[in-house]
């Protein structure tokens, strides 16, 4: 990969905060960029409480909205695309600015495999041995069509180590912007998320849990250890840094994006009409 040209980002560690809001700010940033208003921006955070969001087109049929309410889970849908995650005990990224960006520029593909080596580099920082790698036509994607969870199906670039995905990722391009925002689970039981599936019977429910297992992992799976958000935070700076060739000067929202976020808050992604879209 040809070097950057060295360029000004602004870096975001937001403090937890429930989906709606996290939604709502990361399209608030792109929003801003959009209207070249809000600076290119590597935003990191986490989730309280834990939600589960469903991709961009995914049908909330695949939810057990029952299940949320007793567990106290929140639900939200991204503006990105792909199937469910449970976003809990996690490092989630956002990366969102122009197009005209070397980093972001070209096409879906090209653009996850420049940021994939970005998020390749935090994690050998970390100690694990992950990989990315490009997808024949054929396996690009590849299992069961109804399958509704992300991290069983890994795509092209997504990092994966021992050939389980530890990094699920999704993209959206607009006019004049690009928002790519994607989860690391640190620690925890990744099956968790198949009791908020609206699946047949029980039987169907462990033969999900088997098959997630199978092809995803957690850092602390990985390592044997616990790594906390904050390590995995320091990481993913570093790394940006130094594969993207970028100065991340640490910022906060202005006043503007946080207007922005609070009406996409409340007239979106809060919404029923957005979350349980049925198509």
């Amino acid at each position: 990969m040809q070097p950057f040209p060295e360029t000004t980002w602004r870096l975001l560690q937001s403090p937890p905060a429930e989906g709606a809001w996290n939604m709502a700010v990361d399209e608030a940033i792109l929003d801003g960029v959009r209207q070249d208003e809000s600076p290119a921006t590597l935003r990191l955070y986490a989730w309280e409480p834990s939600c589960f969001s469903l991709g961009y087109a995914q049908s909330a049929a695949d939810v057990d909205q029952a299940f949320l309410e007793r567990a106290g889970w929140h639900l939200v849908r991204r503006p990105t695309g792909g199937r469910a995650i449970l976003h809990t005990d996690e490092l989630t990224y956002s990366v969102i600015g122009p197009p005209e960006d070397p980093r972001l520029a070209g096409s879906v593909l090209e653009s996850y495999r420049c940021l994939s080596q970005a998020l390749l580099h935090a994690l050998h920082l970390l100690g694990i041995p992950a990989e990315a790698h490009e997808k024949s036509s054929e396996t690009a994607g590849a299992g069961p069509a109804a399958n509704p969870i992300c991290f069983e199906v890994p795509s092209n670039y997504e990092i994966t180590v021992g050939g389980k995905k530890l990094v699920g990722s999704a993209q959206a391009r607009r006019r004049n912007g690009v928002l790519q925002h994607g989860s690391l689970p640190l620690i925890g039981d990744l099956t968790r998320i198949v009791q908020a599936l609206s699946l047949p019977d029980e039987a169907s429910r462990q033969e999900a849990a088997d098959r997630l297992l199978e092809h995803a992992t957690t850092v602390e799976a990985v390592l044997g250890k616990v790594i906390s958000w904050e390590q995995a935070a320091r990481a993913y700076v570093q790394a940006f840094r130094e594969v993207l060739n970028l100065e991340l000067v640490p910022g906060a929202l202005s006043q503007a994006e946080i207007q922005r976020a609070e009406s996409l808050r409340q007239e979106k992604y809060a919404h029923p009409h957005w979350n349980l879209r049925r198509s």
